[in-house]
């Protein structure tokens, strides 16, 4: 298959960024000086929570070669992996899986993760890795497994995560970095070690764990099986890290990423703790910290009211943008499959304000599109207290496609908003780091603003208010 998006690359060397997210494995090069992309190539990945890690290299091999990575050859100086965090890969002796990958959207480890807490105490996790435990978390995995397969556990020689995979089927060795580790809840991103007596505790013996590169480290040079041997592989990321790497994220920015899921991050040079568990105090890819909430419940809930209204999702748009701007009263709480941000994980949707007047589809449409902005509102706000400064908001991820969601934003938001041109962000991180590893130095590849829009109108605070209302008459938070 052909390169894809192909440009004339300067004539100095290329760098590669891997995304290996939960849907898919996405491979762009770029040129080293400029960020411009130079090709891209992707491959799926398998439906499910559990995985047999080998089809990632299968993917990864895939979008290697649709990116046409081989032809590019000596002119690749760098490579470096951003992935889906918190996933358990578990292999044995001879580096075989002893079990399939658990993603982090598993959830079978959801007891082993309370029986956690409830044994130490929130604060305690938050002293010890600076992590609440839920099923997500690596540890939990382990702690399920040592419990449901001994067997396999048995058998256990070194545990993982799904960019440290890549980085072994990359340079042959296991590594990881700050970003990655600091989702394992065995890892202390504060003191930046491993806190092995955890695992000891949990999974009853302390496994083979990679080494935690530097954010500039190489993790080795590439195998010849790639065809660009002369490269180096960078440590890799988590790909939140990835993306506000690729963003170029810089305090007082704070992304927000609107994709199945919705996260609401920002860079710290200090670590900021949560005991409540929301707030998960993660590494960066530069040596700081990257604290972070996530919503469950994000682009799929405008693509359930466009199904509700029997409507594609540009009808859908085009609805909910004909509606009065707080959509007449009408007020969702988007909590379609339980809700993380606020921990409500049996909760169900809401639909209040309803009058005979109100109930048309333009105004549902618009309810709908509000909510996620709400659900988003929330998780910025206990971003600002914990201390983080929230002084603009760059907007990315698929739902931020819809024209009715970024010209409501700022105003939902009560900051100005930033939509960044449509790139592939985590992948774009990973490049970055890898020209970092390969130079010595990160470059300054800068940003393209597509539009910008700032708070217009007190109908933001009305919507706010409402919605908080209603958050906490049917909810109780």
């Amino acid at each position: 298959m052909s390169p894809s998006s192909a440009v004339s690359a300067a004539a100095g060397s290329v760098v590669v960024g891997i995304d290996s997210s939960t849907q898919s494995c996405k491979v762009v090069a770029v040129d080293l000086f400029t960020g411009a992309q130079v090709s891209t190539g992707s491959a799926a990945h398998p439906d499910g929570t559990a995985v047999d890690p080998g089809v990632w290299t299968v993917a990864l091999g895939d979008a290697w070669a649709a990116a046409g990575i081989d032809a590019l050859g000596g002119r690749v100086a760098g490579v470096s992996v951003a992935a889906q965090q918190h996933g358990m890969v578990a292999v044995d002796s001879a580096g075989e899986p002893v079990h399939d990958a658990l993603l982090w959207n598993d959830v079978r480890s959801a007891d082993d993760a309370a029986a956690m807490v409830a044994d130490f105490g929130a604060k305690a996790w938050v002293e010890a890795v600076n992590v609440v435990p839920v099923a997500s978390f690596t540890l939990s995995k382990l702690a399920w497994l040592a419990r449901s397969e001994p067997n396999a556990a048995a058998r256990l020689h070194t545990v993982g995560l799904p960019h440290d995979w890549l980085n072994r089927q990359l340079t042959g060795t296991w590594s990881t970095d700050r970003s990655d580790a600091s989702g394992t809840a065995y890892f202390d991103p504060v003191a930046n070690t491993y806190r092995p007596h955890l695992l000891k505790e949990y999974f009853g013996s302390v496994p083979a764990l990679p080494e935690v590169l530097a954010p500039n480290a190489s993790a080795g040079q590439l195998l010849p099986r790639w065809g660009a041997s002369s490269a180096v592989v960078g440590a890799g990321m988590g790909d939140n890290a990835g993306a506000a790497l690729g963003l170029e994220l810089a305090p007082g920015e704070v992304a927000v990423s609107i994709g199945t899921s919705g996260t609401v991050f920002a860079v710290s040079e200090e670590p900021v703790q949560d005991a409540s568990g929301q707030l998960a105090g993660f590494a960066d890819a530069t040596g700081r910290h990257l604290p972070l909430l996530a919503t469950i419940n994000a682009a799929r809930v405008m693509a359930a009211g466009a199904a509700m209204l029997n409507v594609d999702l540009a009808e859908f748009d085009r609805l909910a943008l004909a509606a009065a701007p707080d959509a007449g009263g009408l007020t969702l709480l988007p909590y379609l499959d339980g809700e993380r941000t606020p921990n409500l994980p049996d909760a169900t949707g809401t639909l209040t304000g309803m009058t005979r007047a109100n109930m048309t589809p333009e105004n549902l449409a618009r309810a709908s599109v509000l909510a996620v902005l709400n659900s988003l509102a929330d998780a910025l706000a206990g971003l600002h207290s914990f201390g983080v400064p929230v002084e603009r908001v760059l907007l990315i991820g698929g739902g931020s496609k819809s024209r009715a969601l970024r010209e409501a934003a700022a105003t939902v938001f009560g900051v100005p908003v930033d939509v960044p041109e449509q790139r592939e962000y985590v992948a774009l991180g990973a490049a970055r780091q890898a020209a970092w590893a390969a130079t010595g130095e990160l470059p300054v590849w800068g940003r393209r603003i597509e539009e910008s829009f700032m708070p217009d109108g007190g109908w933001g605070a009305t919507v706010r208010g409402r919605y908080s209302s209603a958050r906490r008459t049917v909810y109780g938070v």
